[in-house]
């Protein structure tokens, strides 16, 4: 697997990156309501811009902000299309890590396809026995990671990453501690100004595509997008995520826990071949709020002031002592298109279905797998490319935004009645006659997590 390079060197080896001069700034603003049509930006000759401008070969050259998933994965699969490709990362090195994740058959056709699929392992445990718990320590068989996430792989968002990266070839360009901070839009192109966070130097260059993979408070969106409302959407519910350094006390290493109370949960997904990892979820009023102290205060106060019990009160100890973990609300992005121009977001940048929904990797790898097989099919018109595959990727994506806010219900009940009804399902999935009731009524669900979309579209 390649190693880490340090900001401003390229996959070439480590010679220094290419910097084209400064070229005359284009001072433009080009699609700013609505959907993209061409009398909303200017069709400025090429002659009258500064020569420095122009591509000096015919492969059309694509911009990729952000090297987490999707990032990867579209600067994979434009490449394989035909494109020169740069990845702009702000960080100065590649992230490392990560935590669980649910990989579901549309990602997994992608990842397929691009190459890499064996090399994302399956991670659930073998002989895993799940069980619902309580504060008193009761304990009765429950509901585990295949039952909440049936048919897809559990693994580790840095076992998607690795593979990804492992498959990207050596001409694309990646640029750490570069960011972009401002986008000007032709007829025939997009001027980006990009900044050097450790020389505190900007350039423009030009290119034909600009795809922003840079997550939910995406740089690209605020520079194409704006000065539309935010397209963020509040759950108002908290999730905070961190790896156990052993099996919880009095459990085996295969087994998992839930704990369901109205309006928060904590769920122990364990690995074959690592310790458990943790996820406490729950309701909240003022999201503002949970950030203004540290986390474990925060965690603390959601779980009452009641006695935790044994298991419970390890949990937060060991979040307490982890040494990092994930604290942030869960936020939907609803836009009504994800592309302006030459300018398209990917992921969550573009939707952020949230980990209620499962689907997070999944439709990050299936969208930047079909923008791919969109630029394929209209190689030389890139806005109807993009018009075509927003048209095929909508409904899929509008699905599992619904998903994720249906079946968070499941993960966190809200209250006592969403409680209530959890357990319920609970009960009656174990019945055989209305355990296969519920199945069909999941059979949507399932086909829509497994859906190979690109396929779907050729």
């Amino acid at each position: 697997m390649p190693g880490k390079r340090a900001a401003g060197v390229s996959r070439r080896g480590q010679r220094p990156l290419r910097r084209p001069r400064p070229p005359r700034r284009l001072h433009i603003l080009g699609f700013l309501s609505g959907r993209p049509t061409p009398h909303k930006m200017k069709d400025t000759a090429m002659s009258e811009r500064n020569p420095m401008d122009k591509n000096t070969t015919s492969r059309q050259r694509a911009l990729v902000v952000g090297l987490g998933i999707s990032g990867i994965t579209s600067a994979l699969r434009l490449h394989r299309a035909g494109w020169d490709v740069v990845v702009l990362e702000k960080a100065p090195e590649r992230r490392r890590g990560g935590y669980f994740l649910a990989l579901f058959g549309a990602g997994l056709a992608a990842a397929e396809r691009l190459g890499f699929a064996d090399a994302v392992s399956n991670r659930v445990a073998p002989e895993s026995v799940s069980y619902d718990v309580d504060r008193t320590g009761r304990r009765r068989r429950g509901v585990g990671y295949a039952d909440v996430f049936p048919g897809s792989r559990l693994t580790v968002r840095g076992d998607i990453e690795d593979a990804a990266f492992t498959a990207l070839p050596d001409e694309v360009e990646i640029r750490y501690s570069t960011v972009p901070v401002a986008l000007d839009q032709y007829l025939d192109g997009v001027d980006v100004e990009i900044r050097d966070l450790t020389t505190e130097t900007t350039t423009v260059e030009r290119f034909d595509l600009v795809v922003g993979a840079d997550g939910l408070r995406s740089t690209v969106r605020r520079l194409a997008f704006e000065p539309e409302p935010s397209p963020i959407r509040r759950l108002n519910y908290m999730i905070a995520v961190y790896g156990l350094p052993e099996p919880v006390p009095g459990y085996r290493p295969q087994d998992g826990l839930t704990m369901a109370e109205a309006g928060r949960s904590v769920w122990v997904f364990p690995f074959a071949d690592r310790p458990p990892s943790v996820l406490f979820s729950y309701r909240t009023d003022d999201v503002d709020a949970e950030f203004t102290r540290p986390a474990i205060d925060s965690l603390r106060a959601a779980y009452g002031a009641e006695p935790t019990g044994s298991t419970l009160g390890w949990l937060l100890d060991q979040f307490e002592k982890a040494p990092d973990h994930l604290f942030d609300s869960t936020e939907q992005v609803h836009l009504d298109h994800w592309y302006r121009g030459r300018v398209v977001l990917v992921g969550d940048a573009a939707w952020c279905l949230t980990l209620y929904s499962g689907m997070g990797a999944s439709a990050g790898l299936a969208g930047a797998d079909l923008l791919g097989t969109m630029l394929e099919r209209h190689p030389h018109d890139v806005p109807r490319a993009l018009q075509d595959w927003e048209a095929h990727l909508r409904p899929f994506i509008d699905y599992h935004l619904g998903s994720g806010v249906s079946q968070r219900g499941f993960l966190t009940p809200g209250n006592r009645a969403e409680l209530l009804l959890r357990s319920v399902m609970i009960r009656l999935g174990r019945l055989p006659i209305a355990g296969r009731l519920l199945a069909k009524t999941r059979a949507k669900s399932t086909r829509m997590k497994s859906l190979d979309i690109a396929a779907a579209a050729a």
